[in-house]
């Protein structure tokens, strides 16, 4: 409760932030950290993830000192403040994942297509919560998948009823928004799983009239993770 949490995210990101900490960037690759003070403010975490499928850094910084790191920050004129809506548009455009919208206590990570979090020893063991129910689902077909989708016309919003060509409901957007990168609606959601195939054409329900979509592949936007 004593530290709050600085995302810095974008191209310009090593480059403002090697002149504040004394490691090198370059080995502080995607997904670790370092203790390390910044722009001289101690207790400092950085770790290299985010939510926007940029380059970027989490700082998780002692609160009293969260506004001094900050201003320093901001004294880049590259850096700008950025709000929550900024980040749920790139967090979608890179396909990733908000608790509460695209994932629950109700979906599965075989639905979710997050198997990649279940390691090998941990399918072998099935000493995780779920376990009885998620590792058969690896190798079986599940009813339903979460996908990504494009449509014109209105955007989509999470809710939104999917329909198959013949208007038969098969699904629900969970997530949508307009891309700023692509200009385009681009929107997830869980499908029957025999609609989950990429280049699909169906609809979504948008004030009760039926707009085309597509099926897509995620991300939508390549993620430029730091990998070395």
């Amino acid at each position: 409760m004593e530290e709050s949490l600085i995302a810095l995210q974008g191209p310009s990101m090593a480059r403002v932030l090697q002149k504040g900490v004394g490691d090198d960037l370059k080995k502080l690759t995607f997904m670790t950290s370092v203790l390390t003070p910044v722009f001289g403010i101690q207790g400092c975490r950085v770790t290299r993830c985010g939510y926007t499928g940029e380059d970027g850094v989490e700082i998780s910084v002692p609160s009293k000192e969260v506004v001094s790191l900050t201003e320093k920050l901001l004294a880049d004129s590259e850096v700008k403040l950025a709000g929550l809506g900024a980040r749920d548009s790139l967090r979608l455009e890179a396909g990733l994942c908000l608790y509460g919208n695209d994932i629950d206590e109700t979906t599965t990570p075989v639905e979710a297509t997050l198997v990649w979090t279940i390691g090998k020893r941990r399918r072998q063991a099935r000493d995780f919560p779920g376990a009885d129910i998620i590792v058969p689902q690896i190798k079986a077909k599940t009813p339903r998948k979460r996908v990504g989708l494009i449509s014109t016309g209105p955007p989509v919003r999470q809710h939104t009823p999917i329909l198959s060509s013949d208007g038969r409901v098969i699904g629900e957007v969970t997530s949508g928004c307009p891309s700023p990168c692509l200009k385009q609606n681009v929107a997830m959601g869980y499908v029957e799983t025999a609609f989950s195939k990429a280049g699909t054409s169906i609809q979504v329900e948008v004030r009760k009239k039926a707009v085309p979509a597509v099926v897509s592949k995620m991300p939508f936007v390549p993620t430029k993770y730091y990998m070395g």
